[in-house]
């Protein structure tokens, strides 16, 4: 029987054996000296990007937008936001990508927009309006004493309240971000019909090849609004996701943007177009699977955030910073459940472990110490690269950038509207007495998982703001740039960037088991290496990962007359692993 036909094996499409290249527009390339990234900087990079082997380029947020969360507070879908360029910079961008054979998607940022698009300034002139329905519009409540008070207790994923009063129509309204971030009302049809020309049409008439879309599960909030319990007597909001995610219509309004809009395009070589979701807060994979099983015709995948949670407090509480201290054990956990709840399904996975919301891999999985940097992201490519599924890369994650220094200043050198509300909210409650201790706490939380790690500047060179810009640049360069930058990696053979086109040339070679083998953890237990199996028909694969400074022994019995395909430290032999060494071993 062909594996294709085969209930044991996935259909094989385009983009499950694509690696995926994210780029965050701000702080790539700044091709004018302004101090910004733009679209023309990327352009000026494409064969760098091309020469990594990856086959799509994700382009973060380039819309227009008044940048208070960093461009997912969209003003106008239709142009891009001055700094970065125009809708004919993306337009050569996206013919710069399919004439390298790449592909380019952009994200979809629908759950809500800038308060100063276009649709919201409308929406909020009076209560008349047509577009009044467009967005969540709520009345005051009133305590006891006559008190104004929010519609509900919700609290928002920036820290303090989800609604804001409107001084103009004496309403509030709903957002479950910043207060700049409106929520877009998806219970309305022409709202969704917009959306839908607006936000979709335009750009897919354009070429792109399909879409990132942003808080996919959130588009369906639960009606009537109604308090949430109280789980945290200290504050007077309230964790709610349960309030808006996985709400009861959403699977009807995904299934109708694919009737609606994608399923009437295709790529620009004619194949599918890929859609893949960001799907928060949902731990189990029975809710995952309706999103992305083929049956469904919702997503082809999404990113489930279980290893990017590693570390952090509960969601939507105020302990997101709070660090919790993780085990080997646990990481495997999280790799085993969302490496095999596909099995015997037409579900599909990603693989990823860096982006855009998150510090860098080597400072949060590995050690970032400069004797151990390299070897650390070399290992974690080893352990990315032959996990089955989607694999997405961020960038500057190929030549093992880290996290900011821990001596940066908060208050100063984090740009961040999430870290910026969170450490207000620390040095609050922690000087006001209500939690003493906080500040140190989330501080040190904030210098290992917050969003402004991964938005430093790329390092390109060891020149001034190591050549991501002739001015001043937005966001304050690493102090390392003149030792981890990709001019000094690319002519290393043993540099952290050649290990990664490496593997991801030796991903696509043995994509039969890399991609598509199915996964079995072998030491679930043990805290000091992460073994794993990849099993595809006759061919098998042990992938062997050493997490720890020390030697550790190798486990003779797992890859007892295999062969060793691939180590990190450049050779692999019967020897102990060395520190932070992983290796690829097959019997084929």
């Amino acid at each position: 029987m062909s594996p294709h036909a085969d209930p044991l094996y996935h259909k094989r499409v385009w983009w499950k054996e694509a690696t995926f290249y994210q780029i965050y527009p701000a702080s790539f390339k700044d091709s004018n000296g302004d101090g910004w990234g733009d679209i023309p900087g990327v352009l000026q990079k494409i064969q760098y990007i091309a020469s990594l082997g990856v086959d799509v380029v994700w382009l973060s947020p380039m819309f227009d937008s008044p940048q208070v969360d960093m461009g997912y507070d969209v003003s106008n879908y239709e142009d891009v936001y001055a700094p970065y360029g125009t809708v004919k910079d993306v337009e050569d961008l996206i013919a710069a990508c399919h004439k390298h054979d790449m592909k380019l998607i952009l994200d979809l940022v629908v759950n809500h927009t800038s308060d100063q698009h276009a649709w919201f300034q409308e929406s909020r002139s009076s209560i008349d309006n047509p577009k009044r329905e467009w967005y969540f519009w709520q009345p005051a409540r009133y305590d006891d004493q006559g008190n104004r008070m929010p519609p509900t207790n919700y609290r928002s994923y920036f820290a303090g309240g989800t609604w804001t009063w409107d001084e103009h129509t004496n309403e509030y309204y709903l957002h479950l971000y910043d207060k700049s971030q409106p929520d877009l009302n998806w219970e309305n049809e022409e709202c969704r019909k917009a959306i839908y020309d607006s936000a979709m049409r335009f750009w897919l008439d354009k070429g792109i090849d399909g879409f990132r879309i942003d808080t996919v599960n959130k588009y369906s909030k639960v009606l009537p609004f109604v308090d949430a319990p109280i789980t945290d007597p200290t504050s007077s909001t309230q964790s709610a996701p349960d309030k808006w995610c996985n709400g009861p219509r959403i699977h009807e309004f995904i299934q109708e943007m694919n009737t609606q809009v994608l399923r009437h395009y295709r790529t620009y070589d004619n194949l599918p177009l890929v859609t893949v979701g960001e799907l928060s807060l949902c731990p189990n994979p029975s809710d995952v699977i309706p999103y992305v099983s083929a049956r469904s015709k919702e997503l082809d995948m999404v990113f489930q955030f279980d290893i990017t949670h590693l570390g952090q407090g509960p969601p939507g509480g105020t302990s997101k910073y709070d660090f919790v201290p993780w085990t080997l054990a646990q990481m495997k956990h999280i790799v085993t459940k969302w490496q095999t709840f596909i099995d015997g399904t037409d579900a599909w996975t990603t693989v990823f472990n860096e982006n855009h919301d998150n510090g860098r891999s080597v400072s949060r999985f590995a050690y970032d110490a400069p004797e151990w940097r390299a070897q650390s992201a070399k290992m974690l490519a080893l352990w990315l690269a032959a996990q089955s599924g989607t694999l997405f890369l961020y960038q500057g994650q190929e030549i093992g950038m880290v996290n900011a220094p821990a001596h940066w200043d908060l208050q100063s050198e984090y740009k961040d509207v999430e870290s910026q509300n969170y450490w207000a909210e620390a040095v609050r409650l922690d000087e006001n007495g209500t939690d003493p201790g906080r500040k140190e706490r989330i501080g040190q939380g904030l210098q290992l998982m917050a969003r402004d790690h991964a938005r430093l500047p790329f390092q390109w060179d060891s020149t001034m703001n190591a050549g991501f810009s002739n001015g001043k640049p937005w966001m304050r360069v690493h102090d390392e740039y003149a030792t981890i930058n990709a001019a000094a990696q690319e002519g290393d053979s043993k540099s952290v960037l050649s290990f990664y086109k490496m593997m991801l040339k030796l991903r696509k070679e043995h994509k039969d088991v890399f991609v598509y083998g199915r996964f079995e953890v072998l030491n679930p237990l043990g805290e000091e290496t992460f073994i794993y199996r990849k099993q595809y028909e006759e061919k098998t694969a042990v992938v062997v990962l050493n997490f720890t400074t020390e030697p550790q022994d190798l486990p003779e019995r797992d890859v007892e007359g295999m062969k060793v395909l691939i180590s990190s430290y450049g050779k692999g032999t019967s020897e102990a692993l060395q520190p932070l060494e992983g290796r690829v071993y097959t019997n084929y």
